[in-house]
């Protein structure tokens, strides 16, 4: 089961928003919108997906890399990496 089970509801909410809001960035561009403008939603947009992305991140290390911590061995050893990872993806994003 996902770390995230318990945020399922709130995470599918802001993601239904930032749908919203991605379609909003099309039609400012199919309007003609001034660039600064479309720049700044696009911001925002990108930092609505940062804060879910951090939410999910939040949980799997509350949730899975715990879980993994109390198995130990190479589980835990995966479970940590993996997450490093996805810390480096996020960085570099």
């Amino acid at each position: 089961m996902p770390g995230y089970t318990a945020d399922k509801d709130a995470i599918v909410k802001r993601l239904k928003r930032i749908e919203g809001q991605v379609r909003g960035l099309q039609r400012m561009v199919e309007d003609d919108t001034y660039c600064i403008d479309v720049i700044t939603q696009v911001s925002a947009t990108t930092k609505a997906l940062q804060s879910v992305a951090l939410l999910l991140l939040e949980d799997h290390l509350g949730h899975c890399v715990a879980h993994a911590m109390v198995e130990g061995g190479d589980v835990a050893d995966h479970k940590i990496k993996e997450a490093s990872e996805a810390v480096a993806r996020l960085v570099k994003s």
